[in-house]
C-alpha cells in the first residue's frame, strides 16, 4: 500500500466518511479536529455506520468493527501529521480557514507528502499558492455518501503535477473508486452546476411556486433523479450549500450564484439539513419527510 498512513482534517459529516473508508481499505487513519467533543462524536458515528452498512454488505459484516476503529487515531494535535504520506483536508468551506489549514499542514508534513483538498468550490491553484509544494497541492472532491459513490471529482491545480495526479489516481483505485480529473475553476464541474439548481429550487419555494415535497418529487419522478435537489441540500447541509454560493459568487461576482434569502434565513435559524434533524424536510420523526 503506497500510503499506510493517511491524515484526514476536520471530523465533520464528510472528514468521518472519508476516514471510515480509508480504515475500511486497511489504511491507518489520523483524524483531526480543533475539538474533542467532534472527535467523540466522530468515533460514534463510525461506530453506527459500519452497522448500518453491515446489514447492506457481507464484507462490511464479516470485518471487524473494533479493527476499523482501532486504525484511526482520533486527535486534536497537527503534530501527527509529520507521520503521514498525503492529508485529506476536510475544513469548512471558507477561505480563512483553509488557508490557515494549508499553511499548517505545509509547515507540519513531510516535505513529499501530497495535499489533497475536499473542497467544494475554492480554487487548488489559490490553496497551493499557500504553500512551498504547490506541485504536490490536489483537488479530490469526495462527495456524501463517500461509501456510496464509486467516483471522485479530482480538480487539477495550475501548477499540480501529472505525478501527483497519477498517484492520487491509483490510490482512490485502491479504495474501489476511479477518479475522474477537471481543471481548476471555483466550483469545478459538480458544484458548478449543482448549487446552481439547488439555489434556483430554493427560489421556487420561497416564491411559493412549490412546495420542497413537489418540488423534489418532480425532479424524481418525472426528471429520474435518485434524490430531489431540496434533499441533497439537506443532505450536504444547508450551512455548507451557502458557504459554497459565497465561494462562488465571490469567485466569479455574477449574480447568478447569489445565494437565495430563504436559503441565509433558515441557516441563521440553525435548520442545517439532516444533521441538525430538519432542513427543507422534518428527519426527526419516523413518518419520513415532512415539510417544516
Amino acid at each position: 500500500m503506497e500510503y499506510p498512513n493517511i491524515g484526514v482534517i476536520g471530523a465533520g459529516t464528510i472528514g468521518t466518511e472519508v476516514a471510515q473508508s480509508l480504515a475500511q481499505a486497511g489504511h491507518l487513519v489520523v483524524l483531526v479536529d480543533i475539538e474533542t467533543e467532534i472527535l467523540d462524536r466522530a468515533r460514534c458515528d463510525i461506530g453506527k455506520n459500519l452497522k448500518y452498512a453491515s446489514l447492506f454488505d457481507a464484507k462490511v459484516r464479516e470485518t471487524s468493527h473494533a479493527d476499523i476503529l482501532s486504525r484511526i487515531d482520533f486527535t486534536t494535535d497537527y503534530r501527527r501529521m509529520a507521520e503521514v504520506g498525503l492529508v485529506v483536508d476536510n475544513s469548512t468551506e471558507s477561505w480563512p480557514i483553509k488557508e490557515a489549514v494549508f499553511r499548517q499542514l505545509d509547515r507540519t508534513c513531510p516535505p513529499d507528502c501530497i495535499l489533497a483538498a475536499n473542497t467544494s468550490a475554492i480554487s487548488i491553484t489559490r490553496l497551493a499558492g499557500t504553500t512551498q509544494r504547490p506541485d504536490r497541492v490536489i483537488g479530490v472532491h469526495f462527495m456524501n455518501p463517500v461509501f456510496r459513490k464509486a467516483v471522485v471529482e479530482v480538480v487539477k491545480g495550475w501548477h499540480t503535477s501529472d505525478a501527483t495526479v497519477e498517484a492520487v489516481r491509483c490510490f482512490l483505485g485502491g479504495l474501489g473508486k476511479r477518479a475522474i480529473v477537471a481543471n481548476d475553476m471555483p466550483g469545478f464541474v459538480s458544484n458548478r452546476v449543482l448549487m446552481l439548481a439547488i439555489n434556483e429550487a430554493i427560489f421556487v419555494v420561497q416564491d411559493r411556486v412549490a412546495t420542497p415535497a413537489d418540488v423534489d418529487e418532480i425532479f424524481v419522478k418525472c426528471l429520474a433523479h435518485e434524490m430531489g435537489p431540496l434533499a441533497t441540500a439537506d443532505l450536504i447541509g444547508l450551512d455548507t450549500v451557502l458557504l459554497t454560493l459565497d465561494v462562488l459568487y465571490e469567485s466569479y461576482r455574477d449574480g447568478k450564484f447569489r445565494a437565495c434569502p430563504l436559503l441565509r434565513q433558515m441557516v441563521d435559524a440553525g435548520l442545517h439539513g439532516r444533521k441538525s434533524g430538519k432542513g427543507f424536510f422534518d428527519y426527526s420523526g419516523q413518518r419520513g419527510l415532512r415539510w417544516t
